[in-house]
């Protein structure tokens, strides 16, 4: 099971069709694939997660956090894996703009599954 896949299965409860797609980078806009069948809020699904952890988690913010959250492994090399995974083009020796745009593929992802965010995240 992709990283993706775990990512979305952990806060849809299970993976929407077309996720394998969002995850190679087509995008069911893209893909032509048919509208999600649920819409999730994902903050408090997200919110509830960190409060069971007991630690300061900023998901909305933090690709790692969000990792953390979700009990996904955050390490550097599951994060390349998820970088792989999503398209990425970068250097992945440079963690910092990788994370950052691994955070923001996977609420623009999640976003493309059905899920709901807040107005506070930028995508």
């Amino acid at each position: 099971m992709s990283i993706f896949s775990k990512i979305i299965g952990a806060i849809f409860g299970t993976t929407p069709a077309n996720a394998a797609e969002a995850a190679g980078g087509a995008g069911a806009a893209a893909g032509g694939g048919a509208a999600p069948a649920q819409t999730v809020d994902v903050a408090p699904i997200l919110d509830k997660a960190v409060a069971a952890k007991g630690e300061k988690l900023e998901w909305r913010t933090s690709i790692v956090d969000l990792m953390k959250a979700l009990d996904i492994d955050s390490s550097l090399s599951a994060r390349k894996e998820l970088a792989k995974e999503l398209g990425y083009t970068g250097d992945t020796s440079d963690s910092a703009s990788m994370n950052i745009w691994l955070h923001k593929q996977v609420m623009n992802k999640l976003a493309a599954n059905g899920g709901k965010l807040p107005d506070d995240i930028k995508r």
